[in-house]
């Protein structure tokens, strides 16, 4: 980024993009605004303008830049009351947590969640998680021998119980809440809800995890919503006594629930998407030439779970590549995008490679760089390797090409992945 205003380039005089709701060609969308420019004018639900980060350095500099905001007191159209009635974003702007702090608050709630989302909790969750895999696969067994066709839904009956189950156990929830917590947050991140269910959702989301609040602050347990509700912050190595608020705790709640399932979930699916897509990358692994890790951050690269994620706010006119993004504009950055971006990865940048240097932003980048990376990535690993293992010819049921999108421009994943579990069942890998 360069400071002063720049020449106003055929991206940002161009008719804004129009960002499809139905999360459909993606990535050809990705390569077209690519090819527009770094910092690319769209149009959000409801008309609403924004703009699209789109290649690797602008989004690493875009991202740190000091005079880039999270918090929605900044968002201009949120503030002057100009978005529409139900708008299906307007929880990624206003819900109260870390991703939506900036400074000193950022700091403070990072703090108080670190405290509490320890490597420590997080590596006590590795022998449950080969426990839920193995039962989980015993189930999609199940589910393909039931099938008349001997097909079965990955993404239903493995990729999204697991991390479903996982968050719900570091949190303490019940298992009771687990399937409707799952179909909010589904509603709460899709970009075609229905206006009248947008509110609704969030309410009922509320209500839920302030039950589960209330449960925990009666009787705590070793677990991460205990954990925050006791976490106190510290500053110079003393105790200040600030805690978490209640709309701060129920805010980390639901940021948790939906970024510790839903993009593992499509991390899963779209990482056996990309093996069975690429049988050659699946020898690598076999013959040990690679890991069941390269291929996860490969896939993080190639195919990454989330695609344009909301929302940055300049705090003045920004001026991004050739493009100038006024004071106040929402920003999406596209992970996918960046994640193809030829200038970063070379001419191959669109081929799945899972020997290459996987460096990617898909977890973000700086001061909000995912806490939930260390889950995520123990979380596919042993799904995958325990996958393959069991059923070495498993295979897409269906060609790719006729896999549906989920319907959404902010994550990326299919809504169904079906699946054959070939002739071969193995032995399940014990870890």
């Amino acid at each position: 980024m360069t400071e002063g205003r720049c020449p106003v380039s055929h991206a940002e005089s161009a008719a804004p993009h129009r960002l499809d709701a139905s999360g459909a060609r993606q990535h050809a969308v990705n390569e077209e605004l690519r090819a527009r420019g770094a910092a690319v004018p769209v149009l959000l639900p409801g008309d609403v303008p924004a703009y699209a980060i789109t290649r690797y350095e602008e989004l690493k500099d875009f991202v740190t830049h000091p005079d880039v905001a999270k918090n929605a007191c900044h968002f201009a159209a949120l503030q002057n009351d100009e978005l529409p009635p139900g708008w299906p974003m307007r929880t990624f702007a206003t819900v109260r947590g870390m991703i939506t702090a900036d400074g000193e608050d950022h700091k403070r709630l990072r703090s108080l969640v670190t405290r509490a989302f320890t490597p420590r909790r997080v590596e006590a969750l590795r022998p449950v998680v080969h426990e839920l895999t193995a039962t989980l696969l015993d189930r999609l067994a199940g589910a393909a021998a039931a099938d008349p066709d001997g097909v079965a839904d990955l993404r239903r009956h493995f990729a999204l119980p697991l991390p479903m189950s996982v968050i719900c156990r570091l949190l303490g929830v019940d298992d009771v809440h687990q399937d409707r917590l799952h179909e909010l947050s589904n509603e709460i991140v899709s970009t075609r809800t229905a206006p009248e269910r947008v509110p609704a959702a969030n309410r009922e989301m509320v209500a839920v995890l302030g039950q589960v609040a209330a449960a925990r602050l009666k009787d705590p347990g070793d677990d991460l919503t205990s954990a925050l509700i006791a976490a106190r912050d510290v500053r110079d190595g003393a105790e200040t006594g600030d805690r978490l608020s209640e709309e701060e705790l129920i805010g980390t709640l639901m940021l948790t629930i939906i970024a510790g399932h839903e993009t593992t979930l499509n991390l899963i699916t779209n990482a056996v998407r990309a093996l069975c897509n690429h049988r050659d990358q699946l020898e690598l692994i076999r013959s040990g030439t690679a890991t069941w890790g390269d291929a996860v951050e490969e896939t993080l690269r190639y195919d990454g779970p989330v695609s344009y994620f909301p929302f940055r706010y300049p705090t003045k006119d920004l001026p991004v590549g050739d493009a100038v993004i006024p004071k106040g504009t929402p920003v999406l950055v596209s992970y996918t995008a960046a994640g193809r971006d030829e200038r970063a990865y070379g001419p191959d940048a669109d081929r799945f490679d899972i020997t290459r240097s996987a460096r990617h932003l898909s977890f973000g980048h700086g001061a909000h760089f995912c806490l939930g990376a260390p889950l995520a990535r123990m979380e596919a690993v042993i799904a995958l390797e325990a996958l393959f293992t069991r059923f070495p010819g498993l295979d897409l049921a269906v060609p790719d090409e006729e896999l549906v999108p989920h319907p959404s421009f902010v994550g990326n994943s299919p809504q169904r992945l079906p699946i054959r579990l070939g002739s071969r069942p193995g032995v399940a890998h014990s870890g």
